[in-house]
């Protein structure tokens, strides 16, 4: 392990910045591309340790997969929703995004795979997907000291459809799964929504991305309330697609904050605005609601800092990978600041709202936790933080976000920098280009 003391910046900075692909886009891509009919070209694809397990499992279930690491390109060769291995072990490492995504991937195949990751992964829930799969005709197996948890085992003979209904779970990645898949089921497939669901925005791109791929579902929502009641997915397949992953909006989001947090300073973050899929980019809008001057584009974001922030209380249910970030703002801000909708940041790389708690206090703050859903912060009362050693806990989102504190604040050493691995190699690299004149 290493870590890295993060030199406060002496300056103001000017930047125009695109960050890498996005995660999300990337796997989801990866994944409907190996369902595609023929070829697929994706472009501006992300190469970390999250897709990095995603590419390898297509490899392992046998998909034709061409990959120019250089220019980020990856051509995959489409099965028509077959799977050409019988069966594979495939290691996804701590990645929700891939063992969710391939679970249901080795659905449509015949044979017996086998999903697994590192020791937190075994303790991140997977019933949810496991008994949507089962509602629509798939046999899947759990280690018996583990049930509901991987590893898990699916005994694929094709997949049956139907009618389904998922409720307010903790991740929304359990519904995309279902809903890439479901074009290739032999009887259509319909999801009953129940209550409010998580994460909405990530339900949307899923669907969007399909719709560019060729399968356009249908969301039908309830005539009084406006909140999605129920997805059809029709039968068909994706098409041969050209396609380009958008920037990482989550990641974007660090130098965001850090324009926020830097008086004189400005970014923007090029092809990323209004007509992005993914939801995480309203974290410009959150900042704006802090006092941060804001220019959001249709596919551009400019932030402007301020001497000034505002502490707000703010509901990130649609967007918890941004909890982080804002909470190391909220470190700036006069007055406190509550965040709630977090109910999933407990089974995410790490317990977040209990890392949080740890490391804000060790910056001098006082953080409160109200059941497993709010957060409020507030800044140490003389506005000045303490210098501090914080541990990430094998969490990229740990050190990316407290990295901010530490481009203000002397003293502010980042351990383990190499979890930023996961999703965002080139970080601190690029977190130095704030620094350059």
């Amino acid at each position: 392990m290493s870590d890295l003391l993060i030199e406060p910046f002496s300056r103001p900075f000017d930047l125009t910045f695109s960050p890498p692909g996005s995660k999300s886009l990337t796997n989801r891509a990866l994944v409907m591309a190996a369902m595609a009919r023929g070829e697929c070209v994706l472009h501006n694809v992300l190469f970390a340790d999250d897709t990095r397990v995603c590419l390898d499992g297509l490899l392992k279930l046998g998909f034709d997969v061409s990959i120019d690491e250089t220019s980020r390109v990856v051509r995959v060769g489409g099965q028509n929703g077959s799977i050409p291995k019988t069966s594979a072990q495939l290691f996804c490492g701590n990645s929700g995004t891939t063992i969710r995504f391939l679970t249901a991937l080795c659905a449509l195949g015949r044979g017996t795979y086998t999903l697994d990751g590192v020791a937190r992964m075994r303790q991140r829930p997977i019933a949810a997907l496991t008994t949507m799969l089962k509602n629509m005709g798939v046999r899947t197996l759990h280690a018996q000291q583990t049930e509901g948890f991987p590893p898990v085992t699916v005994l694929a003979d094709g997949l049956p459809g139907g009618f389904i209904r998922y409720g307010s779970e903790v991740w929304s990645q359990y519904l995309s799964a279902v809903l890439m898949i479901a074009p290739y089921a032999k009887h259509e497939v319909r999801v009953a929504l129940d209550g409010p669901q998580t994460s909405w925005p990530y339900i949307a791109m899923t669907m969007q991305l399909m719709d560019t791929f060729g399968v356009t579902p249908e969301l039908i929502r309830d005539p009084l309330t406006g909140n999605p009641k129920q997805i059809i997915v029709p039968q068909g397949s994706y098409a041969p697609t050209t396609y380009t992953v958008e920037p990482d909006a989550s990641n974007a989001t660090y130098f965001m904050a850090a324009a926020a947090l830097h008086k004189g300073s400005k970014i923007t973050l090029t092809n990323l605005g209004k007509r992005s899929l993914q939801g995480d980019v309203g974290f410009a809008d959150v900042l704006n609601k802090m006092g941060v001057p804001v220019v959001f584009g249709k596919d551009f974001i400019t932030v402007m800092g301020t001497d000034r922030l505002e502490g707000i209380d703010v509901d990130l249910r649609d967007m918890p990978d941004t909890a982080q970030t804002l909470a190391v703002v909220a470190l700036f801000a006069e007055g406190p600041t509550t965040i709630s909708g977090l109910h999933t940041l407990r089974v995410k790389e790490t317990d977040r709202l209990a890392a949080l708690q740890n490391e804000l206090t060790k910056l001098g703050a006082d953080v409160e936790i109200e059941g497993d859903d709010t957060l409020t912060i507030h800044p140490p009362e003389d506005g000045k933080l303490k210098p501090a050693s914080i541990d990430t806990y094998d969490d990229h989102r740990m050190a990316m976000s407290f990295s901010l504190a530490g481009t203000r604040t002397a003293g502010v050493r980042i351990n383990d920098i190499a979890c930023v691995n996961k999703t965002y190699p080139d970080f601190f690299k690029d977190l130095e280009l704030l620094r350059a004149p």
